[in-house]
C-alpha cells in the first residue's frame, strides 16, 4: 500500500495496490498490520459506514463528532466519484482552518485517513457515488455537529458548484466557521 502524507498533520492519502486480470481486479483496502510495517498505525475501527448520493453535486459536510467520541475516519469511494475534504480545527495547530480536498474514485483506489480534530464532508462529482468509512467511535448523535459547507472564510474547492448544490436542511443551516467554536485541541485529539 502507498502512504502518502498530505500538507495536514496527521491527515494520509491510502492508495491500496490492485491486482487486476480479465476477471477485474482485487484489493485489499485494510490491512492493519501492514499499515503498521509502514509506520502508519491508526486507532482501532469500531464501525463501518456506507452513504449513496443519487445526485451529481450532492454535498455532505462538514461533519464533526466532538470529544470524548470523535472520530477518525478512513475514507473511500465504493462506486462514481467524490471530493473529500478534511478541515483542521485542532485549536493550536498550525494549520488550524486549512483544508484539503481529495479526489476519490472507484477508478482511482485511493483513501483519505482523517483523524480526530478535522471536519469532514464530501461532494459527489458523477450520480449514484457511494461512500464507504471506517470510523474509530460509535455514531452519537448527542455530539455531533456541523459547519457551514460553502462558509467563505474557508473558501473550500469542493469540485461543484455549490449554488445548485444538493444538501441537507442541517448542512444548510449550519454555522458559520467564525461563529463556531471548536471542542477539539492539539493535546486532546
Amino acid at each position: 500500500m502507498q502512504i502518502d502524507p498530505t500538507q495536514l498533520d496527521g491527515v494520509f492519502l491510502l492508495t491500496p495496490r490492485r491486482f487486476g486480470d480479465a476477471r477485474g481486479f482485487f484489493a485489499e483496502t485494510w490491512n492493519e498490520a501492514t499499515l503498521r510495517e509502514a509506520g502508519l498505525d491508526l486507532p482501532h475501527f469500531v464501525q463501518d459506514n456506507h452513504s449513496f448520493s443519487a445526485a451529481r453535486g450532492t454535498v455532505r459536510g462538514l461533519h464533526y463528532q466532538a470529544p470524548p467520541v470523535a472520530q477518525g475516519k478512513l475514507v473511500r469511494c465504493a462506486r462514481g466519484r467524490l471530493m473529500d475534504v478534511a478541515v483542521d480545527v485542532r485549536r493550536g495547530s498550525k494549520t488550524y482552518g486549512q483544508w484539503i480536498a481529495e479526489e476519490l474514485s472507484f477508478e482511482n483506489g485511493r483513501q483519505l485517513w482523517i483523524p480526530p480534530g478535522f471536519l469532514h464532508g464530501f461532494a459527489t462529482l458523477e450520480p449514484d457515488t457511494e461512500i464507504a468509512y471506517k470510523c474509530t467511535a460509535r455514531y452519537a448523535p448527542e455530539v455531533e455537529g456541523a459547519v457551514h459547507f460553502n462558509d467563505p472564510d474557508l473558501a473550500i474547492d469542493w469540485g461543484v458548484d455549490l449554488t445548485a448544490a444538493v444538501v441537507s436542511e442541517k448542512d444548510a443551516d449550519a454555522p458559520a466557521f467564525a461563529d463556531w467554536s471548536s471542542p477539539f485541541t492539539m493535546e486532546g485529539v
